[in-house]
């Protein structure tokens, strides 16, 4: 079968011919109709992600919409190496999928299901976001991050903030559920007034001098607890974070990613997530292209338009 391939730590992924899955007692077989480049996959497949165990070479790719045996339609996990999700059929274990809504696109599925599943888990396991609270994203001018304001406002959020620096996409995420909108060179001046008022939930996407600023900002709040969840580093792995905000603040840190949240919460929230989308306006930029493209497709991928391959 068809597949895209990685050789090596570093190597871009390559289309070619891959052995074919088998079912097993433990395992059942997907037809993939939709896989998306996200982040997350280009991260494992460089082997520079936390939770990249692989051997090589392996198929790329971390999830993807497609039809099992019988025709059902369903969305799919793949972090069982060498089978991930940009093949033709793939071998996952029956943990991993959940049903798509018969309405639901199995393509725009695959196109939304891994940046809207960043802020829905980081939201209902990590936050547990109450009706009504308020809540910055960080780095809201990407894919992930727009559809996370969206996201909030579908759970409950009383009211949202909106960070980012392209001005005229946090312009547009007024139009999408955002109340407040903020440059990353204005959040010194800006969030301590912000803060005062009351931001219960963060979701950081950036990580770097924007998260530092949002940390500072919060102890201004004094014991008031600001939960502040970590989802992605743009800006940057690393920053230089001074014991005292953490005692001298109610500000909370946690992460949401694998590891953090469980496979099976996972797999839980995104089912969730897909059944909203069902009912909700939840859909983003993408672009369709064949996997035999996925070599030039790799390195033009952006955060603006999600490439999502089809089969």
């Amino acid at each position: 079968m068809k597949a895209a391939m990685v050789y090596g730590a570093g190597e871009l992924p390559v289309y070619g011919d891959f052995r074919e899955p088998q079912a097993d007692e433990r395992h059942i077989v997907v037809t993939v109709k939709a896989a998306a480049i996200s982040q997350l996959a280009k991260a494992r497949a460089a082997g520079t992600h936390y939770s990249s165990t692989l051997q090589y070479p392996f198929i790329t790719g971390i999830d993807g919409a497609g039809y099992l045996s019988n025709g059902d339609p369903v969305y799919f996990l793949a972090f069982s190496s060498p089978w991930g999700s940009m093949a033709e059929r793939t071998q996952v274990t029956p943990d991993s999928i959940v049903p798509l809504p018969a309405t639901l696109d199995p393509v725009v599925a695959a196109a939304i299901a891994n940046p809207g599943m960043s802020s829905w888990a980081a939201l209902t396991r990590r936050a547990h976001l109450r009706k009504g609270e308020t809540v910055l994203i960080n780095g809201a001018t990407g894919t992930s991050g727009s559809l996370a304001v969206r996201i909030a406002r579908h759970l409950g959020a009383g009211k949202i903030i909106a960070t980012g620096r392209n001005r005229e996409v946090l312009e547009k995420l007024r139009t999408e559920g955002a109340d407040i909108t903020l440059t990353l060179d204005a959040l010194p001046a800006e969030l301590p007034a912000l803060m005062a008022e009351g931001i219960d939930v963060v979701l950081d996407y950036l990580w770097g001098q924007s998260a530092l600023n949002i940390m500072t900002a919060a102890v201004a709040g004094g014991e008031k607890v600001v939960r502040f969840v970590q989802i992605g580093a743009l800006s940057g792995q690393e920053i230089s974070l001074h014991s005292k905000l953490l005692r001298s603040s109610g500000l909370t840190l946690m992460g949401s990613g694998l590891g953090s949240v469980s496979n099976a919460e996972l797999i839980a929230a995104v089912g969730e997530l897909l059944q909203a989308a069902a009912q909700s306006d939840f859909s983003i930029p993408f672009q369709q292209r064949p996997l035999s493209e996925v070599n030039e497709a790799w390195g033009a991928d952006d955060s603006r338009c999600r490439t999502v391959f089809t089969f």
